[in-house]
């Protein structure tokens, strides 16, 4: 991984570019920002830059030996430290995981919360970085190096630490070991325990524009037209980008739910709703949340259409013909209901209500909600 595979945000790789040129490395650094935007990628990027042995204008080698290991995930002064899914008493170390976690960084380098949970085969369960993790951390800071001059350790969602585990790393981030790097790859900085935020050189990532996007893909041999409608869908998310090129992720799965939920619902089959939440129930709280939240866009997006502000949309050729007829059902009568209630039945998810229940009252509200206003198709 080099700093010439990062998309966007020359800032940030400028800023890490220059710590290791002016050997004014901080011993606790945290990259942040949306999801979805390579910030693994640019974190890999710079420790591939701190050890390389034959940097070229600004940038690793890639082929040196250590870039060789960095990229193969074999060296053994970078430690990965990132929310797991315990089995059991035995597995409650990141350690315990290094297969699924090198099969996460090559299959979903912008790191896909959904793909993670799938390779821990987490179900519904939260993966949480435990403390037994704080005290391996702590044995190894206290290691030598064994061939760079540096050790690395690298947090990936430092905010679902446990506070116990929080309370453990802050003694070590206080008082940091010579040869010892933080760097700390954050969704959500806002949910750190603020002592340990407050020890950290922070780095903020944003979300690259539509037009870098493209570009982007275009140079990486991606049709124009191709390149253009998974730019459009990304909304700033590279995850999103190459999911869309790939019909991958969950996009395909969620709008045929979406569609077939509200055609249902605006032809009050109440036995088709029935099914709808007894196929939504069997996905699992985490997943139904994202659909849920695909739901809430979906339903924002159909809201734009029928007001024909066309330059506002962010829906691929699918989409947007569904929309040609549903969107006048989305109006000033009924948007408010139908986001109230999408948020209202997430909330009970995550709440761990009955899920069956749940979807099936929701399908009523949409039923009732789409009957509102004068529009027909």
């Amino acid at each position: 991984m080099r700093f010439a595979d990062t998309i966007g945000n020359p800032e940030a790789v400028s800023a890490l570019r220059e710590m290791v040129d002016s050997k004014k490395i901080p011993h606790s650094m945290l990259i942040s920002g949306p999801a979805g935007i390579g910030k693994m990628q640019l974190a890999r990027a710079f420790i591939a830059y701190l050890n390389c042995s034959n940097r070229i204008n600004g940038d690793s080698c890639g082929v040196c030996p250590e870039c060789r290991r960095i990229e193969a995930g074999n060296n053994p002064d970078i430690h990965y430290i990132y929310p797991i899914h315990k089995k059991g008493k035995t597995h409650t170390l990141c350690a315990h995981y290094a297969d699924e976690w090198k099969k996460m960084l090559h299959d979903s380098p912008y790191m896909s919360l959904p793909h993670w949970n799938s390779l821990l085969d987490a179900g519904n369960s939260k993966p949480v970085i435990y403390v037994t993790e704080a005290d391996a951390i702590s044995t190894a800071a206290a290691m030598s190096a064994y061939a760079d001059a540096y050790k690395v350790f690298v947090i990936w969602l430092p905010e679902r630490m446990n506070p116990e585990t929080a309370n453990k790393l802050l003694k070590v981030i206080e008082e940091p070991y010579d040869d010892t790097i933080f760097l700390a790859v954050s969704n959500r900085p806002d949910l750190i325990m603020p002592t340990i935020l407050s020890r950290m050189r922070r780095i903020d990532m944003r979300a690259p524009d539509t037009d870098t996007i493209e570009k982007a893909l275009i140079a990486r041999g991606v049709s124009m037209e191709s390149a253009h409608e998974a730019a459009f869908m990304s909304q700033g998310s590279l995850l999103k980008a190459f999911e869309t090129l790939g019909n991958g992720g969950e996009t395909v799965e969620f709008n045929d739910y979406f569609q077939n939920a509200m055609r249902a619902a605006f032809a009050r089959n109440a036995v088709a709703g029935r099914q709808f939440s007894e196929n939504v129930a069997a996905l699992g709280r985490e997943k139904i949340i994202r659909l849920m939240e695909y739901f809430t866009r979906m339903i924002r997006e159909n809201f734009i259409a029928n007001l024909k502000i066309g330059v506002l949309n962010t829906m691929n050729s699918s989409q947007q013909q569904f929309a040609s007829k549903f969107a006048p059902f989305i109006n000033a009568a009924n948007i408010e209901m139908l986001l109230s209630e999408t948020d209202r039945a997430s909330a009970d998810i995550a709440r761990n209500a009955n899920a069956k229940l749940v979807i099936f009252d929701y399908f009523l509200q949409l039923m009732i909600a789409l009957h509102r206003g004068h529009s027909k198709i």
